[in-house]
This record gives structure tokens, sequence and C-alpha cells, in this order.
């Protein structure tokens, strides 16, 4: 079949939406925690439970949802994500609020490890580490205009406000995915057994873990950046949103530098570049207060190298995993948020422990363990699986 020509700016643009329902937590932990009398580190929980939801629920629901209709089930994920966003903004306390987040992360686990698969699956695989890099291009631009705009907002007028912006966005976003994304489209169907096959497969899911590792380490200083950065260089709503700004522009040149590179030298050489890179950067942010000039670059750089992490490893399990790409990206999907979750929890207990300024330092030696676990996964390496 011919890829429908707007399908995947289309695809990405929904994958925008999914990050700024997501990741607008990390830029509204203390006005949230100011409205309901909680300090940053238990509002973080709420970024630890919707990676929960998503890394428990994707999986099952795509295997379950294996013979539906690609275009129903995107369609009804990004239902359940609107309705999600919806309870979030009129959410009376955390509880509900939690909640809401499980279900957001539900409706984000059915679309976008769906959408991945409907891309790779539709392109030669000389394209396909660009393609989706260019249907995660707007999880990562959701980083450069979602977060910050999320965190404006939140220091403006309220936290509630930013979950109305995702439910008015929603709106035209399930309108394109049910007009464009054609019906009919065929691939083999996957179930729970399919699923089962991938759980038992040790070295598959070797391969798959490491993205929770190398984005777990990311996400011990990610969850924290906006209270961090209050603390040790005096920001408020401005220069945090500032520098959230610049790292979305860097995790922008990542994800399409990532795609580029992972094409040209090939998934290995580029996420042990990546990881090193992430050993160096993160540790410096327990250097701070620095200048103005070096937080920017600082944060430039620590999002370039991070978000160039996902092409390459997409390109990678795909190539692995052959007719079972659609539960093994699922998985991979799953992975990203036990890695958010493993990530949060572990900063919430060092900034308990021992300070907020550690958060760096502790997301460094994380991503040493990432590159280890990478180097092993490569030694470990599953054989290719084919249709």
């Amino acid at each position: 079949m011919t890829p429908p020509r707007l399908l995947i700016p289309i695809l990405s643009a929904c994958n925008f939406l999914i990050g700024v329902g997501a990741f607008v937590i990390v830029g509204v932990l203390e006005p949230l925690g100011a409205d309901f009398g909680i300090t940053p580190a238990s509002a973080g929980t709420l970024m630890t439970a919707y990676a929960l939801g998503y890394a428990v629920l994707s999986p099952v629901l795509v295997a379950l949802t294996g013979a539906v209709g690609r275009r129903r089930v995107m369609a009804f994920g990004l239902s359940l994500f609107l309705a999600a966003a919806l309870l979030s903004a009129l959410a009376p306390n955390m509880i509900v609020l939690s909640i809401a987040r499980i279900m957001a992360a539900a409706g984000a686990g059915m679309f976008t490890p769906v959408a991945a698969a409907v891309a790779a699956a539709l392109y030669p695989v000389e394209m396909r580490a660009r393609v989706l890099a260019a249907v995660f291009f707007g999880l990562t631009l959701a980083q450069v205009v979602g977060v910050p705009a999320g965190s404006w907002i939140a220091y403006t007028f309220g936290w509630r406000w930013a979950f109305w912006v995702v439910v008015v966005l929603a709106l035209p976003a399930l309108a394109l995915i049910w007009t464009f994304v054609p019906r009919g489209l065929s691939f083999q169907p996957v179930s729970l057994r399919d699923l089962g096959g991938v759980l038992r497969n040790g070295r598959m899911m070797l391969a798959v873990l490491f993205t929770g590792t190398f984005l777990g380490a990311i996400y011990v200083l990610y969850t924290y950046i906006a209270p961090l950065l209050s603390e040790t260089m005096g920001y408020g709503r401005d220069g945090v949103t500032l520098v959230l700004a610049i790292f979305g522009v860097g995790a922008v040149i990542g994800n399409i530098a990532g795609g580029f590179l992972a094409d040209r030298i090939g998934w290995a050489k580029t996420l042990t570049l990546l990881c090193i890179c992430q050993i160096v950067l993160m540790p410096l942010f327990s250097l701070l207060p620095q200048s103005d000039l070096a937080v920017i670059l600082l944060a430039l750089g620590w999002a370039t190298s991070g978000w160039a992490f996902m092409a390459g490893q997409q390109m990678r399990l795909i190539g692995l995993s052959g007719p079972q790409a659609p539960v093994v990206l699922a998985l991979n999907a799953a992975a990203i948020y036990v890695g958010a979750a493993v990530g949060s929890a572990l900063g919430g207990w060092v900034i308990d422990s021992f300070g907020i300024i550690y958060v760096g330092l502790a997301a460094g030696i994380g991503s040493a363990l990432a590159l280890l676990h990478l180097s092993l996964s490569i030694k470990r390496s599953p054989t290719p699986q084919t249709a």
C-alpha cells in the first residue's frame, strides 16, 4: 500500500498532543503542589502514576486490540486520552488526578505504539529510522512548545488550564485520525500469545528494557528540573519556562539528528555515543548555580543527546522483532514509562535523602549503568525475526 501523503504529519501532530498531555506535569509541579498543599516531590508521583499505568496497560491493550482496525484503535486511544485530560482539569484531589493520569496513559499506550508500527510497515527499511523520527517529532515538539507553554499557563492562570488546553487540542486530533487515516490497513494481527512469547524471550526483553534504563536516568533529573532551577538559580515562571523551551529546542534537534545518525552509523554506535554524552552532561546540573548562559547551553546539549535516542532504539527493535513489531514497540513504549516511573521515584528519594542538588549526579550514575546495560544487550542480541 502506498502511504497516504498526510499520514506521517498527522501521526506526528497526534504525538504532539500526547507529549503535551504526558509531560505537562513536569512544568506544573510547583503550582499544582501549592494548590493541593504538597511538596514538589509528592506531586512528582503523578508522573510515576502515568508511567506505571502506561507500562502495565500499553502492551496488554495493544495485544488485545491486535485484530481491530488500526484507525479504530488509534481513534479510541485518543478519545480515552481526551476524557482523561477533561477529568484532570476537573480533579478535586490527588486521588482523582492520579486516576485520570492512568486513564491518559492507557489512551496514549494504545495510540503511540500502533502509530509507530503502521509508519514502519508502510515505508522501506532504508527510510525506517527517519520515518520513525518524523512520527515521534511531535513528542519532541511538545518539549519545545507544549511543556514550556503549559508551565507558563500554570504559573499564570493555574495548573488546571494546562489540561484544558490538552482537551481543546484533542478534538481536532481525533477528527484528523478518523478522517485521514485510511480504513483497512492490513497487518498481521498480534495477540496475547504474541505478548507472552516476547515476554519469555529474555534476549529480546534485555534489548527492550535498555529504553527504560536510558530514560530512567534522564528522569531522575528531568522530573525535578523546575524546582531544581528555582532553588539553585532563583528562577520563577519566566526562567523555568525559558529553560524548558531551550530543552525542547534541543529535543527537536536530537530527534532529527538521531534518525539520520542511526541510518548513517548504525544503532549500536549511536546509542553508545548518546550514553556517554549523558554520563558527562547530567552531573553538571549538580554544580549549579552557574551563569544563565551556561545553564542554557547545558540544557540544550543534554536534551539534544537525550532525545536523539528513540529512532535508533526503535530501528533496532523493529529489525529484531519482525512480525511481532507491534507488541515489541508497545513494550518499548512501556519501557519508556517504566524508566520514567523509576527515575521519578529515585529522584524523589534522592531529594528527600540528600537534597535536590544531587539529582544531576544521581542521573549521571544512572547513565553509566545504562551504558553497561547496552553493552550486555548488544552481546546477547536476539536473532532477527522475519515474517
